[in-house]
């Protein structure tokens, strides 16, 4: 299994007690409240802790792409991904994702991701998301056009990664009469692309179609939801497409904390943890999922499965229901050993930052997390995976 360290890069300083003034963190809050001095001692820690996951052995760092909110302070995963392409030199550099489709010009993505894969001798995964609702409305896009658009941007990005240039392109939205875009990619045919999602079941048709296989990438969702999600990419493969997905298409991505014993965990992380799922995490229904972003049955499936992780959290529910995977190292390794075999996911993507976590629990949660956790997920392989089949009638019992 390959072992990333994800971060979401939020502003630590959002005041709490918002609520009385604002409804969300997200796209209403006013960047009044934001303190440039501030980001610029956050940003620099963000990317210290980025480097020193990787520096302890992890396999990669992942960065991903939000707009206007406190939540994440990388509206451009692509300013994080190349200030740590020099520093950082073995592992890989993962961003999850780019939002390809709400830009005019998704080409300069392209080009962008090529300047990286260049820069670090091909060590850049490629994300490639329609992003959430609230990037829409931060955006002024229409999300009922999202899916199209995704699309038509994937196809392009492709094209011009892979076909000689310089060669035309006319689609329903980018028409370009020049693609050749200087550099291509290091990576042959082009870095690899993962699908992070929410579960919607047309992601989940379109990364496992023969021609992409892409790896498709859960998160925050209780683990009972992520193994119906992973098991449904997998079913999806098999009865639609003809084909067995392979494990290395699988990945899964969850906040976790590790501590000397698993009360000093949960009693380290508590206040933080719920931070993020209580306060930065505060999007009502209509903000993430816009009308016509999701069909109807993705809409009634996301509204079943997330609502368990929306609204007044603890940690200890959290841990209960498996969103989050909190302890000590014993249990963290036994936890997520277990849930390999089960699910059979080949990329874990440790959320080792979250909500308001300072930087000395923080820096503690890195070390433990990649010398007495990831050493033994980075020996696991398929042979422990239980098997599709057997999944799934585990999951049925």
């Amino acid at each position: 299994m390959k072992v990333f360290m994800f971060h979401l890069m939020p502003y630590l300083y959002m005041d709490l007690e918002y609520k009385s003034k604002w409804r969300s963190p997200w796209v209403v809050m006013p960047n009044s409240e934001y303190d440039p001095v501030k980001g610029h001692e956050l940003y620099n820690r963000f990317l210290d802790e980025l480097e020193y996951a990787a520096e302890l052995g992890l396999d990669g760092v992942a960065v991903n792409e939000h707009h206007q909110t406190a939540y994440g302070l990388m509206p451009s995963p692509v300013v994080t991904a190349s200030a740590l392409s020099r520093r950082i030199k073995k592992a890989r550099i993962a961003i999850l994702g780019n939002a390809f489709g709400l830009r005019e010009h998704p080409l300069t993505l392209a080009e962008e991701h090529a300047m990286i894969d260049s820069i670090t001798g091909g060590r850049l995964i490629t994300g490639m998301v329609r992003g959430i609702g609230a990037e829409y409305h931060s955006m002024g896009a229409n999300p009922a056009l999202s899916h199209d658009r995704f699309h038509e941007a994937h196809d392009l990005v492709i094209q011009a990664w892979t076909r000689p240039g310089p060669f035309s392109f006319h689609g329903k939205y980018f028409n370009l009469e020049y693609v050749n875009p200087w550099p291509r990619p290091f990576q042959k045919p082009h870095p690899p692309i993962w699908c992070p999602s929410t579960g919607s079941a047309e992601t989940i048709e379109w990364a496992a179609h023969p021609d992409r296989k892409y790896v498709y990438l859960q998160n925050y969702s209780p683990v009972k939801s992520v193994a119906r999600f992973l098991n449904g990419y997998r079913e999806v493969a098999q009865t639609r497409y003809g084909y067995e997905a392979s494990s290395e298409q699988i990945g899964w991505a969850a906040p976790v904390y590790v501590g000397p014993t698993d009360e000093q965990a949960r009693d380290q992380a508590r206040v933080h943890i719920e931070s993020l799922f209580n306060k930065f995490l505060n999007l009502t229904f209509e903000m993430m999922f816009p009308p016509g972003y999701l069909s109807f049955d993705s809409a009634v499936r996301m509204a079943t499965h997330k609502k368990q992780i929306m609204g007044s959290q603890t940690v200890e529910s959290l841990i209960e229901q498996g969103v989050i995977i909190c302890g000590s190292p014993d249990t963290v390794r036994r936890t997520l050993t277990d849930a390999h075999r089960f699910l059979g996911f080949q990329s874990f993507l440790a959320l080792l930052q979250f909500g308001t976590l300072p930087r000395d629990l923080t820096e503690q949660n890195i070390r433990l997390f990649s010398t007495e956790v990831a050493p033994a997920l980075q020996a696991l392989t398929d042979r422990e995976y239980m098997g599709f089949e057997d999944s799934m009638k585990a999951m049925a019992a």
